[in-house]
């Protein structure tokens, strides 16, 4: 026992000079005389572990307390180790393997707040949210002190859609340490979250204040000025953002770029530094199974607005109109389960809905290679809510962008977009990671069955004039960039008694576009703002306006076709991006081409002499309600079938071995 003490000595002073692997042979060498020799278990399992061989330290640790149960420092650093190689498998995106971990360490130890607060983050990881908070409230209850988890605890109350609970949390972390750049911006995010774009403008500012370079904050600060119309000098903050992102800095998420750029190029750059930052290819994951060609092929659709949202106003014809004789559809759903008429019409919609909300991305890509999906479409994109992870964990053998996100997503994991030949040109190809699916006709669906109410008001209801002229824009005012705001004034003095008929998204903006009409000349006055109602509501309205004025760079998409079915003329400059010519190809898939111009200066001429020429506006009203009868653009039915002719491509494509490549819907098989 005597050669023993000393060897154990000679170990500890070798590990107290940093020699670990001399302390580690010692007590390998002792454990192989004498294995329930406790120092050299005790010893050796420290070691182990800094020499990060946690299995090895585990294993010896829980030898050692198996001899002394009462041992409560071997028993926290048995707690410590799992928490170490909790810690590498949650870099390494092993979840369970974490949790498994974690769990075992305060098992150990429970008194660890940070081991509370990495188990809470692999819970939100895996979208256990109410969990997780739990987690992150017994993390707090030993440390009040700990602003990262009141950070993480107001994110995830935050996507709990627990705003209020989620600005307290994020307050006490700011509370502990102003300077918190997380903290602001998080903030930001729940109070925009609730529309209160002024508060959340003043949360971002802070945040640029502490940090200018926070990765992507920039963008998500220009579009919060811009959803309030605060336009101070923000041509020169839009040339520092776009000079940011030629460099290949994180400067913006790709949703607000769309706003505020038009050059195809500079989006995918943008898109490309998000995924490769955010949600980038799980190349550790094996390809999912390839079906058989027997069968129906298993289309999954994935959004989270599976409700009363434009989304669905959009395509819930489509879902209808599928050939199930060919076709299996399936919901994979992640938004809210509401009660309303739209979700019943989805859910009765589908041969099945499978409500993956709760389960991490990888899950939820595991759930859908297990229904052997073959194309999983996805329809929000980087909107508010995506979830592009799931799609970055291969969830099928073909994945397709189409209808929430109008550019590419610049990600490899993405093999289509679908597309027409107005919103992306042949010549716009390479600014494309996809492969495109042209539609014959225009990219977006949208829904016959919706209604065409009669008039819900008059003129003097919605506050406007009743012998004015009217001209509207019912777009976010996101949309409302000062270079169309001029053209609109200018439209406004060129028209007497004409009015501009906005949508109020919040007061800030609404006080702002008063002061930028001051500023041009034009009384505040001749400005009136829409609340938001609901749809059938809001789509009557449109018949008390005279003519649509659509914007740039970011057109009306939706709001366009809600114009067009209204029998609302829409005057529209095609843009350079996606997002710029959407209500061009709205517009020509009705027939009304003369309502598309190439530059501002025909836009406003052509607004000016149609507010002039009551007879000339009249001819066009009469035919726009003709052409609706028989226009491309509202027949669902024929859309869904050019669709599944692409869908049909693609999948015999896969079948055969070939990679993605352009499709032609209209002459596909």
């Amino acid at each position: 026992m005597s050669d023993a003490v000393q060897a154990i000595t000679r170990a500890f002073a070798a590990a107290q000079a940093g020699d670990l692997a001399a302390a580690d042979q010692i007590c390998q060498a002792l454990l192989a005389r004498d294995p329930s020799y406790l120092p050299a278990l005790r010893l050796g399992g420290v070691v182990a572990a800094e020499l990060g061989r946690h299995g090895d330290a585990i294993e010896l640790l829980s030898r050692a307390l198996a001899r002394d149960a009462a041992d409560a420092l071997t028993r926290t650093q048995l707690g410590a180790v799992f928490r170490l190689r909790a810690d590498r498998a949650l870099q390494a995106g092993d979840l369970a393997a974490a949790l498994s971990d974690y769990d075992h360490a305060l098992g150990c130890d429970a008194s660890n707040a940070d081991t509370h607060y990495n188990r809470a983050n692999v819970l939100h990881a895996q979208n256990r949210d109410d969990e997780a908070v739990s987690g992150y409230d017994r993390a707090l209850a030993l440390r009040q002190a700990f602003p990262q988890a009141w950070l993480n605890r107001g994110v995830t109350l935050s996507r709990l859609a627990r705003y209020d609970d989620a600005i307290a949390s994020l307050d006490r972390a700011i509370a502990l340490d102003a300077s918190y750049a997380d903290a602001w911006i998080n903030r930001g995010n729940a109070l925009r979250a609730q529309d209160r774009d002024g508060d959340a403008l003043v949360a971002y500012a802070r945040a640029m204040a502490i940090d200018p370079d926070a990765a992507f904050l920039r963008g998500t600060w220009l579009h919060a000025r811009m959803t309030v119309c605060d336009w101070d000098r923000i041509d020169e903050a839009l040339a520092l953002l776009a000079a940011r992102i030629a460099a290949g800095e994180p400067a913006s998420p790709p949703f607000p770029a769309l706003a505020m750029f038009s050059a195809p190029s500079i989006l995918q750059t943008v898109a490309r530094t998000w995924v490769d930052a955010r949600c980038p290819e799980r190349r550790d994951l094996a390809p999912p199974e390839i079906r058989a060609a027997a069968g129906r092929i298993r289309i999954g659709y994935f959004a989270a607005t599976l409700h009363e949202h434009a989304t669905a106003y959009l395509m819930a014809q489509l879902f209808e109109s599928h050939d199930r004789d060919r076709f299996e559809i399936t919901a994979f759903s992640y938004g809210p389960r509401t009660g309303d008429a739209m979700r019943a019409r989805l859910v009765a919609a589908f041969d099945r809905v499978e409500e993956i909300g709760a389960q991490s991305d990888v899950e939820a890509a595991m759930r859908t290679r297990a229904m052997g999906i073959d194309i999983a479409v996805d329809l929000m994109g980087f909107t508010r809510d995506a979830r592009p992870g799931i799609f970055a964990c291969r969830a099928a053998p073909i994945q397709v962008a189409y209808l929430g996100y109008p550019g590419t997503m610049g990600a490899s994991y993405i093999d289509y977009a679908i597309v027409d030949r107005t919103v992306v040109p042949a010549s716009q190809q390479g600014d494309y990671t996809e492969k495109l699916v042209y539609m014959p006709s225009c990219y977006q669906v949208n829904d016959a069955r919706r209604p065409r109410p009669e008039h819900g008001s008059t003129r003097e209801d919605a506050g406007l004039p009743r012998d004015a002229f009217v001209f509207c824009c019912f777009n976010n005012t996101f949309k409302l960039a000062p270079r169309m705001f001029d053209v609109w004034m200018r439209i406004l003095r060129d028209v007497d008694g004409s009015v501009l008929w906005l949508m109020e998204d919040n007061a800030w903006a609404a006080a702002n576009l008063r002061k930028e009409a001051r500023a041009r000349g034009v009384d505040e006055e001749r400005l009136v703002f829409a609340r938001r109602v609901p749809l059938a509501q809001h789509l009557a309205r449109h018949r008390l306006a005279d003519l649509f004025l659509d914007t740039l760079p970011y057109n009306a998409h939706t709001t366009a076709s809600d114009a067009l079915w209204m029998t609302l003329p829409v005057l529209t400059c095609i843009g350079e991006s996606f997002a710029g010519r959407v209500a061009a190809s709205l517009v020509h898939a009705v027939g009304m081409g003369e309502l598309v111009v190439v530059t501002l200066d025909e836009y406003e001429a052509r607004a000016t002499a149609l507010a002039r020429d009551a007879q000339a506006l009249a001819a066009l009203r009469d035919k726009l309600a003709a052409s609706l009868r028989g226009a491309p653009l509202f027949d669902a039915r024929a859309f869904t079938r050019d669709l599944e002719a692409a869908y049909r491509a693609m999948h015999a494509r896969r079948l055969a071995g070939l990679p993605p490549d352009h499709i032609d819907a209209g002459e596909a098989i």
